[in-house]
């Protein structure tokens, strides 16, 4: 297969994920809090695509199938509420505060990205090296590359998100929440989670305690996230 070849391959993965994002936004309330994280989610996966395509990462095989899997993740967890079944606690307060009058889309997008980027993203990495049968350091470069979109993504995120001058009495105790989360500490953290889960991949009853640990403990920070505002 030529090397175009090869990319057109991988990101027909990506392809569906989009496709699967897409039909989540049309079928979801603009207000829900689902709905505004996944609208995020689907500009950050259309741009990761469009680079994909266009050989921006080191290895694309190895970036699409990261976004290819780290997506499913998130699609899992919204297939298991539909279903009526319980989500991972990272994803619960999200899902369970989605119609809240009193969570800010802003709160509601930085819960998503927390939930997706503090517990997904290592299990992701996990799930990757595995299926490519690769070392940590394979990945490394690509995953800086992401994360650097992914920065500014955020930043993008909050500037259109934040509420104008006009809703200071909103604005001021909202800037003190979102000011103590930030993407660039959970990335850094996903890192350091990932590399000591393929330390314990010959160790499956630790690895998994680790991983409901990093679950509930990521949980936690996205209820704070979700703190009504009134």
């Amino acid at each position: 297969m030529t090397k175009v070849g090869a990319r057109s391959a991988v990101s027909v993965g990506i392809d569906g994920v989009v496709a699967r994002m897409r039909g989540l936004e049309a079928g979801l309330p603009p207000g829900d809090g689902v709905a505004v994280f996944n609208r995020v989610y689907l500009s950050v996966t259309e741009e990761i695509g469009r680079r994909v395509r266009a050989g921006a990462f080191r290895d694309h095989r190895a970036a699409a199938e990261l976004d290819v899997r780290f997506a499913g993740r998130y699609l899992h967890a919204v297939d298991q509420v539909a279903a009526g079944r319980p989500a991972p606690a990272c994803w619960r307060p999200l899902f369970q505060l989605r119609g809240h009058p009193a969570v800010r889309p802003l709160q509601f997008a930085l819960a998503g990205i927390n939930a997706h980027i503090g517990h997904d993203l290592a299990l992701a990495l996990t799930d990757t090296c595995r299926a490519l049968g690769v070392e940590p350091r394979a990945l490394e470069g690509d995953f800086h590359r992401i994360g650097e979109l992914l920065v500014m993504m955020e930043e993008r995120i909050r500037e259109e998100l934040m509420p104008g001058p006009d809703l200071l009495d909103v604005a001021d105790p909202l800037t003190h929440l979102v000011g103590s989360w930030t993407l660039e500490a959970a990335r850094n953290a996903a890192w350091a989670s990932f590399r000591a889960l393929w330390a314990l991949r010959t160790l499956p009853d630790l690895a998994e305690e680790f991983t409901d640990r990093v679950d509930a403990s990521v949980g936690m920070v996205g209820r704070c996230l979700l703190t009504p505002l009134g």
